[in-house]
């Protein structure tokens, strides 16, 4: 199922060149991100990208919309980030809050159990539950978007179709981990590739000295030319991964959301004396 599905997305992106809108402005913010955070710091590197979250947001909204709709017009994805931004946003807000509740009541738990200092326990603990929501929770977005559904609806939506299908969706999870490791290993390599004077001292490093090795020497190194050039494969790798990405979630949820369709069709009703299928 998930392997159909993954050949659907890349036919789609093919068909629709509109689709890949999303990868491109992605792509651009990832680089911005990455030159604010080499110039002015982590402070407002931060606040740039909850921003620029917020803005990426409508577009992949967009693109979900062009994708149900099956419409790759500039008007439709515009018109599908207004109708459906908040029907993701808010979702998204619920399922942090949720995550963060988590937490919050993980630490009072172990600090009543005396557990409070095994920092190591109550994060795995916490890690655990949030990967578990996240899975749950992951096609939130295009029930909001294919189904029309309401904020808690189509997280309700999400839960009900991954318990019914988990299988494929442990696929559908495995795939795309192999895609992004795919994309970034490619990417890496090419990155070494250019960098690779600037580069090779770390390779005679000792051990001790790559565990002290920070960010901020890395910077030195590679210089300001080595920072274009991240910003450069940074670009190229959201603009792959995005568009992707958003096309195969769609084509897979689609797909998913038929199924469950028909073996609720097969489950509620019943044929008549003459053939004919009526539903209960």
């Amino acid at each position: 199922m998930a392997l159909a599905e993954l050949r659907e997305a890349v036919v789609l992106l093919v068909r629709m060149p509109l689709l890949w809108i999303p990868g491109i402005i992605g792509g651009a913010f990832a680089a911005s991100i990455w030159l604010t955070l080499f110039i002015s710091g982590a402070f407002f590197t931060s606040r740039l990208l909850i921003l620029f979250t917020l803005v990426l947001l409508f577009f992949t909204t967009g693109m979900l919309s062009v994708i149900r709709n099956n419409e790759a017009t500039g008007r439709a994805m515009v018109e599908g980030g207004l109708n459906y931004y908040f029907r993701v946003l808010l979702p998204q807000l619920v399922i942090g809050f949720a995550i963060l509740l988590v937490f919050i009541l993980c630490a009072i738990t172990f600090a009543l159990l005396g557990l409070a200092s095994d920092i190591g326990l109550l994060t795995a603990l916490t890690f655990g539950i949030m990967v578990l929501t996240l899975m749950l929770t992951f096609f939130f977005d295009t029930a909001a978007v294919f189904e029309d559904r309401r904020v808690f609806e189509s997280i309700q939506r999400s839960v009900l179709l991954v318990s019914e299908h988990m299988m494929e969706v442990l696929s559908f999870f495995v795939i795309s981990a192999i895609l992004c490791a795919v994309v970034i290993f490619s990417l890496m390599v090419v990155w070494e590739a250019v960098l690779f004077d600037k580069l090779k001292p770390i390779m005679e490093f000792t051990e001790a000295q790559r565990e002290v090795f920070t960010p901020d020497q890395l910077f030195a190194m590679i210089g300001q030319d080595g920072m274009w050039v991240t910003a450069v494969i940074l670009f190229f790798g959201v603009l792959i991964l995005i568009p992707l990405l958003i096309s195969y979630k769609a084509c897979f949820f689609r797909k998913m959301a038929s199924s469950a369709v028909t073996t609720e069709q097969q489950t509620y009703g019943e044929f008549d004396s003459k053939g004919r299928w009526y539903k209960y």
